[in-house]
């Protein structure tokens, strides 16, 4: 990500919609759903805002329970990611779960807090490499060397995004801890029991809408249009070089959603 894309993004922070995603690193869906929330962001760049609620989806292997999907073991966890990869036909790494299983998300949620510290873009940029690293690359993102590794990797690669040092002391603050914390509250307060989950209101007001689990795009901007009529695309992307330069790292699945092309998609899934 360039110093000229980072700025593009920020301007996000004029917008006259406030959307909160629930979500968390380990989360299958909301990789799955990269695309179509890429492509929103993307043409309404500069008419919403968000921000991340990391949701701490397994504290522990002791204490996880998935009762819809029958998982209480990462064993069990292998076979939904497999679903999220036929479903969105997103690249997933679904054998991590029987090769090298992630132990807990709160590590991740946490080092995404600490990146949160330093800018709303850092956070973005650096929950997406944590994303990368375990579903496309099979890490285990529950290591905190992973998560350091990752930061580092990302901050020489544009230091002015991220600051490594300061990521690193992020992680280990109280800070960093009680914003995750404040994040998990917000997860009961609105009684959140599946992520992905999107909320949007119009900046200021109380009232809006809830989209929960993986969607098409048409239903993310059907709950945009919803909370504010009047708002209308920026562009529509036709140019695949200029939607692979506006986000550096992207997918094949992610391209052929900006482009419109055909791709099997179901609509909903837990």
């Amino acid at each position: 990500m360039t110093n000229k894309e980072s700025k593009l993004k920020t301007k996000n922070e004029a917008g006259s919609v406030e959307i909160e995603f629930y979500t968390d690193p380990l989360c299958c869906w909301s990789w799955a759903l990269e695309p179509q929330w890429r492509k929103l962001r993307f043409m309404y760049r500069g008419k919403i805002k968000w921000r991340y609620r990391m949701g701490g989806l397994i504290p522990n292997w002791n204490s996880f329970q998935d009762p819809i999907n029958s998982i209480s073991r990462p064993l069990q966890m292998g076979p939904l990611w497999l679903e999220a990869k036929y479903k969105s036909g997103m690249p997933i790494q679904d054998r991590v779960w029987y090769e090298n299983p992630p132990k807990s998300s709160y590590p991740g949620c946490i080092a995404v807090k600490a990146a949160a510290l330093q800018s709303p873009v850092a956070a973005e940029a650096y929950l997406r490499r944590v994303r990368e690293a375990v579903m496309l690359h099979g890490k285990d993102v529950s290591d905190w060397e992973v998560l350091q590794q990752i930061g580092e990797e990302l901050s020489q690669e544009n230091s002015d995004l991220l600051d490594f040092e300061r990521l690193q002391q992020g992680m280990g603050s109280q800070e960093a801890r009680k914003a995750f914390e404040e994040d998990l509250l917000q997860v009961r307060l609105h009684n959140i029991s599946r992520f992905p989950a999107l909320t949007m209101k119009r900046e200021g007001e109380g009232k809006g809408v809830l989209i929960v689990g993986y969607r098409p795009y048409e239903a993310l901007e059907a709950a945009l249009l919803e909370v504010a009529p009047e708002l209308e695309p920026i562009q529509h992307t036709t140019d695949e070089v200029e939607y692979r330069r506006y986000w550096g790292s992207i997918t094949e699945r992610e391209l052929k959603e900006a482009l419109k092309q055909e791709t099997k998609e179901h609509p909903m899934s837990d």
